[in-house]
């Protein structure tokens, strides 16, 4: 069954008391910790910030659907220029701005529930890439999925990480390489997002049991358009996955090495690869 999308911005309390945003693509499910009027104000902000989320980006989205180049794009939304910064450091391959579109709209959701506000701990998680913040003495616990919990990312408030995301080609969004999961560690859920698309897209292998069509074809409004993107990922043989698994680790250090990232784990075909240490250290134990 199909989920009905909102015409409208929508706000809901499940049934645990979590803030649930919703309008169009865009779902939000929000926590907060602290004094119980703090943290009712935090909600109260998230859904005044939320209301032009999506109206903004899709005034923008010819722009933000354009690959990145030598000059920097022009961009009005703050939403939309999250993006653009998320994804500069990755312009010399094929990338675009709405490689980091969940992750920007997470931290500016938690930069507005934060403002003038006092909470111990709080996260917005948009599918999965979600922005949080961490009074000192605080932590929270994000786990790791690919078809069960793998792993838990251990997120601490000294520790310089304040964004989490994850990008495979199962996932929501169409990848150019066939991790089953790269999950990304960084100082902001946009940084995170961008990089998790550009590690998942170099673990990658040509083989016959690799499936790929182009984007466009799957989607008409992907940024994608012509390039082939994975659809299907057979049963390889272990030395081609440990070859994907190694190109993308290789590219993930690079990014570590380039204070991009702070860690980060990748799953194919049930191998798991750790890159960083500290919080991300427990998803290789599962």
């Amino acid at each position: 069954m199909k989920t009905r999308r909102a015409n409208r911005p929508i706000a809901a309390r499940l049934r645990d008391g979590r803030l649930h945003l919703q309008h169009g693509p865009i779902d939000l499910v929000i926590e907060a910790f602290g004094d119980w009027h703090e943290v009712e104000a935090a909600y109260a902000q998230a859904f005044a910030r939320f209301g032009d989320i999506l109206t903004t980006l899709v005034g923008e989205l010819p722009a933000l659907r354009k690959p990145m180049g030598a000059a920097h794009p022009l961009l009005r939304g703050p939403v939309a220029r999250r993006m653009a910064r998320a994804v500069w450091p990755h312009r010399a391959v094929y990338i675009t701005p709405m490689a980091a579109v969940a992750g920007s709209v997470a931290d500016e959701i938690l930069a507005a529930m934060k403002q003038g506000r006092t909470l111990d701990k709080a996260y917005v998680n948009n599918g999965g890439d979600i922005a949080f913040h961490l009074a000192p003495g605080h932590e929270l616990r994000a786990g790791i999925f690919v078809e069960a919990l793998d792993g838990v990312a251990r997120l601490t408030h000294d520790r310089p990480v304040r964004g989490i995301a994850t990008s495979g080609w199962g996932g929501r969004s169409f990848s150019l390489g066939i991790a089953d999961a790269v999950t990304i560690l960084a100082a902001d859920a946009a940084t995170a997002d961008a990089a998790a698309t550009v590690v998942a897209n170099a673990v990658d292998a040509y083989h016959p049991l690799v499936q790929r069509e182009a984007a466009a074809s799957l989607d008409p409004d992907s940024d994608l358009g012509a390039l082939q993107v994975t659809v299907a990922v057979g049963d390889l043989p272990s030395e081609v996955v440990e070859n994907a698994l190694d190109r993308g680790a290789a590219e993930a250090r690079r990014l570590q090495r380039a204070g991009v990232i702070e860690a980060a784990a990748l799953s194919l075909k049930g191998i798991w690869r750790i890159e960083g240490s500290g919080a991300l250290a427990e998803a290789e134990a599962g």
